[in-house]
């Protein structure tokens, strides 16, 4: 069973389909026991940083976040919930989860490209990823964002990809998993991350 842990973030139910659709099963809950008794788990999100590491603190989620991922479960952040797995944002004056280090900065502004960053973008993918196994290089996927990820440790990062900036557009650290980009608007591609995290044990 997946656990998608609810704290009120906007693409609850469009990663709990895309999971469906792929044949898995997948409860949306904020129920600490719910959530550490799943296989995987998956933090998912848009809006603003700030907001969220909020309402992670609101509904004590945060040491559950942490208890899940000492576990060794594999876990999943997708969009601002790979921004949350990291130490800071531009966009607030809020610390992050601090799981991973690295900085979340604000897209330079661009006088040809439109900030936020909406739309499909292809991604450089780093040979030996589990997340990304089979995807083709140069495969397109779908971003939604204003600020972006800059991972202090480069290893970490699993795919790159270019809008204005180099964006560090997917993460993975043992067990811990995470795209900037939404997988469960990416089409085929995104199913398949999506199967490949499922395949993770």
């Amino acid at each position: 069973m997946i656990a998608i842990i609810d704290y009120d973030a906007g693409n609850l139910k469009s990663v709990e389909k895309a999971l469906w659709y792929i044949g898995e099963k997948a409860v949306i809950t904020r129920d600490p026991k719910i959530l550490k008794s799943a296989d995987h788990v998956i933090l998912p999100g848009v809006g603003a940083f700030g907001d969220a590491m909020e309402k992670l603190h609101n509904y004590k989620l945060v040491d559950v976040i942490y208890d899940i991922i000492e576990m060794g479960k594999p876990f999943l952040g997708i969009c601002l919930g790979l921004q949350l797995l990291f130490e800071w944002s531009d966009e607030s004056n809020v610390k992050g989860l601090s799981v991973l280090k690295g900085k979340i900065l604000k897209i330079p502004d661009n006088k040809e490209l439109k900030i936020p960053h909406m739309g499909w973008n292809s991604i450089k993918i780093r040979k030996g990823t589990r997340l990304l196994e089979g995807i083709a290089e140069d495969s397109y996927v779908y971003f939604v964002h204003s600020y972006y990820l800059k991972a202090e440790q480069r290893e970490e990062v699993a795919a790159f990809t270019e809008y204005v900036t180099e964006i560090h557009a997917a993460v993975e650290k043992e067990n811990i998993f995470a795209c900037q980009f939404h997988p469960e608007k990416s089409g085929e591609t995104g199913l398949q991350i999506l199967r490949n995290f499922v395949k993770v044990k």
